[in-house]
């Protein structure tokens, strides 16, 4: 990439980020009647399900004080930080400590599962919004939260286990990856602590000695407890966007630790996600895909969706970035040029989300349950930022 290149590219970023995806979630999300964000929001930004979903709040708390934090301290994002930040005091949290996954428009409790990760996206926004505003007790509710997942996942027997574990145990690539990036956002604002030593090293011998499998060439989702290949649906799925969303993090601790021998297995993550994961038919990314080319049985598996595009685009970036290997370069044009071409939304702004495996729009809704305001800001963010340094 030359320079010329490097600051359209950078102008493309900033563009999408500050005039189109920040103003849709800024002007149609934000529930001034009872608190929060809005999630389910049609093409127009009109609000189609009231419910909310905690985790996304976590994750939109975390992205309104980070733009806050790192790009401008603008009152607009920081009072969305703060309006999100109270409602999840008010609704997020059961007596016990864990967070309910979705909640009526009004905060009422509707849905808790076994699951850590909508704690985890709460760990890092009440981080993030600490640093904003220097509350005290927003960050010791990080740290509580965190302190709390990381003894659920250590004791088995605080879990419901999914499957029945005398049967066939097993261990999943999302449970890293998620320690990992929250482990990183967390001690940005807490005081340093041996337990995140602990942390990320534990997630990084996993992601790079377990899921990470160079002789099968794949990121696997699934692993059996002891590391071992299980022939199974879930154990052959791999889902090329989160592999390569899982390898950013990993670039990320390289330059933390200035620990160059971290980036080729991080690289080598994205290689294959590459290889087996382009459509080469349609252009994009396949959702997911069975290692040993048996049918998957998720019917999603070959449509396009928005936050695989949006993580790899920073993946192959700071893969560019790092390595200087031109490969990287031309994947990412590759993938810019495909992304940029299905996934915004020129008239009211913010991106779709579903796709079918062609490219045609699936549905034209910008936000669920399951999408917010998050993966789309993020990389936009990222990259807009790491392409100022290249040019730096």
């Amino acid at each position: 990439m030359n320079r010329p290149r490097l600051l359209e590219l950078r102008e493309i970023y900033r563009r999408e980020l500050f005039d189109s995806v920040i103003p849709f979630w800024l002007s149609h999300s934000l529930d001034y009647a009872h608190g929060g964000q809005f999630n389910s929001l049609d093409r127009d930004g009109s609000v189609f399900d009231g419910d909310k979903s905690m985790w996304l709040q976590g994750r939109a708390l975390w992205m309104f004080a980070k733009l806050y934090n790192e790009v401008e301290q603008r009152p607009e994002w920081l009072d969305a930080a703060h309006h999100i930040y109270d409602f999840i005091k008010r609704c997020g949290f059961d007596s016990d400590g864990r967070m309910f996954f979705a909640v009526t428009a009004d905060g009422r409790p509707l849905r808790k599962r076994r699951y850590l990760f909508t704690e985890t996206f709460a760990v890092i926004g009440l981080a993030e919004y600490a640093r904003a505003t220097g509350d005290e007790a927003a960050l010791q509710r990080a740290v509580d939260t965190y302190r709390l997942v990381v003894e659920q996942l250590r004791n088995p027997t605080l879990l419901e286990p999914k499957i029945f574990p005398q049967t066939r145990r097993a261990k999943a690539h999302n449970v890293s990856m998620i320690m990992l990036a929250t482990t990183q956002e967390l001690r940005l604002a807490a005081p340093p602590d041996p337990l995140y030593v602990e942390a990320v090293d534990d997630a990084l011998d996993q992601i790079l000695n377990h899921f990470l499998d160079e002789e099968a060439e794949a990121v696997f989702e699934v692993r059996g407890a002891e590391n071992e290949f299980l022939d199974t649906v879930d154990g052959r799925r791999l889902t090329p966007g989160h592999a390569m969303e899982s390898a950013a993090f990993v670039m990320h601790e390289a330059i933390e630790r200035g620990d160059q021998s971290l980036i080729p297995p991080a690289l080598k993550m994205i290689d294959y996600s590459l290889a087996r994961g382009w459509d080469v038919g349609y252009g994009g990314l396949l959702y997911f895909v069975d290692v040993a080319g048996k049918p998957p049985t998720r019917l999603e598996w070959d449509m396009k969706l928005w936050w695989p595009h949006a993580e790899a685009l920073y993946a192959l970036l700071l893969a560019y970035h790092l390595s200087g290997v031109d490969s990287y370069a031309r994947w990412f044009e590759r993938l810019h040029e495909w992304t940029f071409a299905h996934f915004p939304d020129p008239e009211f702004g913010g991106w779709y989300g579903y796709l079918r495996r062609d490219g045609s729009l699936s549905t034209t809704l910008k936000g669920s349950m399951w999408k917010g305001f998050f993966h789309t800001p993020r990389a936009l963010w990222l990259c807009w930022k790491l392409l100022g340094e290249m040019l730096a």
